[in-house]
């Protein structure tokens, strides 16, 4: 029975450590590009946009569609260089095992 305290204690411990993990994540970001820089957006752990750039260059209002799919492209690569480094780090405090709504 004593394995089993122990094993409850390491899973209070995981879950304290993912709280503290998920407001790290929040402090930290990663920046993508599309369009060879001209659209750029930063994006934190939380998955939230945090600053989108867009160079004059690049804003045409005959190709209003390329900008738009300039902006689609940047965030969705920031979004998911977001989620590597949130999966990156719960990796860290899993050990590597893969939980089911974790990451």
């Amino acid at each position: 029975m004593q394995n089993f305290g122990n094993i409850m204690k390491q899973a209070k411990k995981m879950q304290e450590r993912m709280v503290e993990l998920q407001e790290e994540l929040a402090t930290k970001s990663v920046e993508a590009t599309a369009g060879g820089g001209m659209v750029s957006v930063t994006v934190n752990g939380k998955f939230e946009i945090l600053s989108l750039k867009v160079e004059k260059e690049v804003v045409n209002p005959d190709d209003v569609e390329m900008l738009q799919d300039l902006i689609v492209a940047a965030v969705n690569e920031g979004i998911r260089k977001a989620q590597e480094m949130a999966a990156s780090e719960m990796g860290k405090i899993t050990g590597g095992m893969q939980i089911p709504g974790l990451t």
